[in-house]
This record gives C-alpha cells, structure tokens and sequence, in this order.
C-alpha cells in the first residue's frame, strides 16, 4: 500500500532536497520558462549536494599529506616506510568504499519513500558492519603487517618503519570506515555539509597531532601513525553521534541486529566487486607504466596525480547523483529520475571538459612545476594532452556510475566491472610490450586506460542508462 500522500496535499508533502519547503501554487508560467526554472531549481540541488561532498573529498588525501609532511623530516628511510605503508592503508579503505554507496543508496531511497525511520535503521546497521569489519580488518593488519611490508618489496630499514607505522595507523580503520558508513548515511538524507566539516576538522587535527607526537613527544614515525589513527577514531565518533542522535529521533533501534547488518553486507558486495576491477585496472597501469621505463613512470605519476584531483571534482557530481537518484526511485518519481540523470550527464560531461582544456592546454606549463628533467617534461605534457581530450567521457563515465548505484544496481556494476577489466587488459600488455619509453609510451597508456577501458565502461554504463531495467521504485 502506498503510504505516501498527493504532492498537491501542502500538509503532507515531502520536501525534496534543496527546496525551501514552501508549497504554495505559483501562477502557470509559459512553458520554456517552467523548464529553466526546473533546471534552474535542480541544479541548485545537485550543486548543493556536490560542492561539499568535493570540499570533503580534497580533505581526505590531506591526511597522507601531512603525514608525508611531517616524517619527510626525520629521514628518508622513514618517509620511504610511510610511502609504501600508506599504499597499503588506501588501498584497504578503498575497497571499503561500499559502505558509503550502498548505505547512501539504502537510505535515500528509504527518505524518498517517506520511511525516515526504516532509513535510519538501515544506516545504523551499516554502522554495526563497519564498526565490525574495520575491528576484523585491524587486527588482521597488525598481526600481518611485516608479511604485508615484504610482500610490496619492502626490506631493511625502510621495512621496520613502514611495519611501525601500518601497526599504529591499522587501530584508526574502525574509525575510517565508520566515516564511510556515517557518510554513506548522511548523503542519503541529502546532508553532505557535516561530513565536509568533519573532514575539515579531522585534517587540522591529525596534523596537530602529528607535530605534537612526532616531535614534542619524540615518537618518530610512530607518532604520526598514532596521531592517524587517533583522529581517524575521533571522526567516526563524531559522524556516529549526529546518525544516533537522528535515529533516536526517528525511533530506529541502535540494538545490532543480524539480519540488518547482513542486508548492508549482501547490497555491498557487488559493490566491493565493481570497486576491486577498478583497482585491479590501476594496478595493471601501474605495472605497465614501469615495464616502459623509468620515464615512462616518472611521466604516469604526475599525470595520473593530475587526473586523480580531476576525478575528485567528477566523484561530487556522482555523489549527487547518487543522492538525488535514490530519492526519486523510493519516492516512486520515475520522470524526476529521468531529469536528474539527463541534468547530472550534462554537468559531468561540461565539468570535464572544463578540466580537460586545462590539462591540454597547460600540460606544458604545468610540468616543470613537477620536474626538471626535459624527457619527462615532455611525457608529462603529451600525456596530460591525452587525458584532457578524453576527460569529458570520463565525466560521463563518473556520473552514469554514480546514478546506477544510487538506483542500488551494484550486480550489474559488478558484471560490468569485470567485463570492462578483461576488454582493458589485452590493451593493456600491448601497450607494454610494443610502446617505447618516454612520451610516446606514455600517450599510449593513457590512450589504453582512459580511452579503451572508459570507453569500455560508457559503452556498458550508457546502455544501461537507456533502458528501465535499473529504474527499480519504492523501498524493494
């Protein structure tokens, strides 16, 4: 039965995201006025929803920044073991990742239908999973951490400071994946302010900590691990205190419940599939990248540090889209869907096209600013060419993601995922086995990855996007 009222009952009327609330009947406006003022109206939404959750997104990495900042003084062997630990400890979290896209998807449908109450427990359940998963993960990565180091090469001292610090930054994992499902929560009720400020606030205060404990206390690398992990936990405690409190309000249970708890793990792991081809996917450009050559990689990692603040802008819109697209499924509002994905298509494609005239056009200027060498100069500027004409697919690409899980479709991402991996690695090996080292090697590889395998995913995205297998409606 639905539960939900006529939208032209005033007193009964849910407010979508981004509204003032006011239900009053404004005089019938010609026709393409009414359509400027509904894109007009959605486009505040959907910027109300993404420039925070980009504002959060930039904070993130601030974290390894610092940290990077910070031991960088006490040696090299130490900043060598925070390098090589910190890849360990993103990667992990990364993967995790799908404790904040299927709780947003959960929940956002859930408030669009109306069930505020069943939305909240939801989002306390994915709390109970993260909470147990990053206490599971923890431990595992404290006992095997020397096993780990070894197995991505590391030896002699560099090894003992990056055990050091993977042991005291793995405590901070139940908080950092507290954040996720915390967030995942609060992005489904269409609030991503408070994870912005919380971000914000846990970037200033790790890197306090780390001066503190690092050099006022004198505990070296493990210093700035501890203080990782000490504010990592303070922000998982502070994102849980504002869902509690919400749940409390709504009378949802803060009991940990099995079957709960499961339902988020079973949304999540198509999500942790699609998730894994991704990595899978950088991995294997990563391995290709130093088989070319040493400036071939030299090249990679500052182009590829390039695209990944480009993709931080291009994750906001599909976080709003995630949101947005939710709520219009659970409120049973299939030409809003419709509207929000042609809308947050339209941006994706126009922001990345944006940054892509600025990777293409100032390649050249921006590599020296990263190295003096005149081989990589010219690799980093070929290969930024190469990724700002293909950035506009990539915004495409990003938002079409982020509307198919907002709609809950992570079987198909999965399927999708590992189909685009196998149509990307043959690319891929060719790449390494014919390309040349430098420039032209480079442009080959970004070709590959940022052509071939996103074109891979627009095509198995897109197709899906024009059908209404995934435009599934209501809370089931």
């Amino acid at each position: 039965m639905d539960e939900r009222k006529s939208d032209d009952t005033p007193t009964t009327r849910r407010t979508p995201p981004g509204h003032s609330g006011d239900t009053r009947t404004p005089p019938d406006p010609a026709p393409s006025s009414t359509g400027r003022r509904t894109r007009s109206r959605l486009d505040r939404e959907i910027l109300a929803l993404a420039v925070p959750a980009l504002g959060a997104l930039v904070a993130e990495p601030l974290f390894v920044l610092v940290d990077s900042a910070v031991v960088g003084h006490l040696g090299t062997a130490q900043l060598a073991g925070l390098s090589l630990a910190s890849t360990l400890l993103v990667t992990l979290v990364g993967l995790c990742v799908f404790l904040a896209y299927a709780t947003t998807a959960a929940v956002a449908r859930r408030i669009g239908a109306g069930h505020t109450r069943e939305a909240l427990q939801s989002g306390v359940d994915g709390l109970w999973l993260a909470v147990g998963l990053g206490v599971l993960l923890a431990a595992a990565l404290w006992a095997t951490a020397p096993w780990a180091v070894g197995a991505m090469g590391g030896t002699g001292e560099v090894a003992e400071h990056a055990v050091v610090y993977l042991r005291w930054s793995a405590l901070g994992l139940p908080g950092m994946l507290l954040v996720l499902a915390s967030t995942g929560v609060l992005r489904g009720m269409q609030d991503t302010k408070t994870p912005l400020w919380v971000a914000a606030g846990g970037a200033t205060f790790n890197a306090v900590l780390n001066v503190v404990l690092v050099y006022g206390a004198g505990l070296g690398i493990a210093g700035s691990g501890i203080g990782t992990a000490v504010a990592q936990l303070t922000m998982g405690a502070v994102l849980v205190v504002v869902v509690v409190r919400g749940a409390r309000r709504h009378g949802a249970s803060l009991r940990p419940a099995a079957g709960g708890i499961w339902s988020n793990a079973r949304a999540g792991a198509p999500l942790f599939v699609r998730t894994l081809s991704l990595r899978l996917a950088i991995l294997l450009t990563v391995f290709v990248a130093t088989g070319l050559g040493e400036v071939t990689l030299a090249g990679y990692q500052v182009v590829n540090s390039v695209w990944g603040l480009a993709a931080f802008a291009l994750d906001a819109l599909a976080i709003a889209a995630q949101a947005l697209v939710g709520y219009g499924l659970g409120a049973d509002d299939v030409p809003r869907v419709r509207a929000v994905l042609r809308r947050t298509l339209q941006w994706g494609v126009a922001a990345g096209a944006a940054i892509g005239l600025v990777m293409a056009a100032g390649g050249w200027w921006f590599a020296p600013l990263f190295t003096s060498d005149p081989d990589v100069r010219a690799a980093v500027a070929v290969g930024m060419a190469v990724c700002g004409l293909l950035m506009p697919m990539a915004g495409w690409v990003f938002v079409l993601d982020g509307v198919l899980i907002g709609a809950g479709d992570g079987r198909f991402l999965a399927w999708a995922g590992m189909l685009t991996l196998v149509v990307y690695v043959p690319f891929a090996l060719a790449v390494r086995h014919w390309a040349p080292d430098g420039a032209a090697g480079l442009a080959w590889l970004w070709l590959a990855f940022a052509g071939v395998f996103m074109a891979a995913r627009a095509v198995t995205t897109g197709l899906r996007a024009r059908g209404s297998a995934w435009m599934v409606t209501g809370t089931a």
